[in-house]
Parts: C-alpha cells; structure tokens; sequence
C-alpha cells in the first residue's frame, strides 16, 4: 500500500483542491443526507430498512462513501491520503460497532477519538521535528519549514477543540442535533480557523520555484 509522498516533493501527484475538498466533504454529505432521510430511504430501498432506524442507514451509507472517496483518490493518484485513511479505518470500525449493536454511541464517539487522534500526531509528529500537516495542504500552500511548523501545532490544539465540542454536542443533545452539529457545526468552525490562519499563510509562503522538501 502506497501513501502520498511528503509536502514539496517533485515527484508528488496533486489532486485539483476543489476535488480534494469534494473527495473529503463528499460522505459528511452522504451521512446528513440519509440521517435526514433515512425513513425515505427505507421505503425506496427496502433492503436498508434492515439496518435499523435513520442514524444506522446513514452509518451505513457513511462507511460506504469513505470506501467511495478513497477508491477515487487511489484511482487519481495511485496514492492513498493519509488522514482520510486513518479517518476511514474510524468510520468503518466504529460504524461497524454501531450496526452491530445497534448502539448509535460508537459513531458519535469516534469524531472525539479521531480529533484526539489527529491532535496528538500532529504535535507529536512536531516532537520528532516533523510538520506532517504539509502532507495534507502541499497540494493548496508552499510553505517554510517554519510555516509548516507553526500551521501544524496550531491544527494540532483545534483538533483536541472539535474534540472536547462533539464531547460536549452528543452527550447533551439529541441524535438530529448531532448530526447537524457534525455537518453544518464542525464545517463552519473550522472554515473561520482556516481564515485565521491567513496571515500565517501569507508570512511563511514560499514564491516561485522555491519550494524545497521539508
């Protein structure tokens, strides 16, 4: 199994960013789409109903969109991305979870797990002088050594942040109000890091033919 090479290198198949973000928004999509209409789906598709109420049919559609994304960036790249590979092993062992016991809190805990994840990689890849977010957003940003640095540490805290919320959201509110938080909460949240992180971008960013391995 091939992943994708590090940030900057020559060699380094690029996805188009707009496809990049479809490839990894696509199944969150998949996921409040048929949680919201997952007693239509049933009726229409009889074999779903099988799974259970409309949480477990959007599990289920969920794991199946992951395989989906990762099949076509394999396909496009020959590569698999890092981060939403480990992110699919996730969905598909905790998803399972939930089919399985038909315990919708496996699903809802695994985003905690994941960002916790994430968080700790990342600061502890910086622990081992490794800025592995390159490996994420080369594709979209030439950044320093340095730039890299200080985007991944700061990636690394707002991981534990959407962490300790999904904690927070799915303990105390309702499977609806979760999902909606998980699509159009988690999305936005991170949409205004990502503006904040501008002036870091436009510091540390490298011009022209610069670019050199981290």
């Amino acid at each position: 199994m091939t992943f994708e090479a590090p940030p900057n290198t020559p060699t380094r198949k690029e996805v188009n960013p707009l496809l990049k973000l479809a490839l990894e928004l696509g199944p969150l999509g998949v996921f409040f789409f048929a949680n919201a209409r997952g007693e239509w789906l049933a009726e229409k598709f009889p074999a779903l109903a099988s799974l259970g109420g409309p949480i477990f049919i959007a599990t289920a559609l969920f794991m199946a969109a992951m395989l989906v994304s990762l099949a076509v960036s394999l396909a496009l790249t020959r590569r698999l991305p890092i981060m939403p590979f480990v992110t699919a092993i996730f969905v598909i062992v905790f998803g399972g979870l939930t089919l399985w016991l038909q315990n919708d809190t496996f699903i809802k805990m695994k985003p905690t797990i994941v960002n916790v994840l994430f968080g700790g990689i990342l600061l502890g890849g910086l622990a081992f002088g490794r800025a592995l977010l390159g490996y994420v957003f080369d594709s979209a940003f030439k950044l320093t050594d340095e730039g890299w640095r200080k985007l991944t540490f700061r990636w690394g805290l707002f991981f534990f942040v959407l962490a300790v919320l999904n904690e927070i959201v799915w303990r105390n509110f309702s499977t609806d109000a979760w999902v909606t938080f998980k699509v159009f909460g988690i999305m936005p949240l991170t949409f205004l890091f990502m503006l904040s992180q501008v002036p870091l971008l436009n510091r540390t960013q490298i011009k022209g033919d610069e670019a050199t391995s981290p």
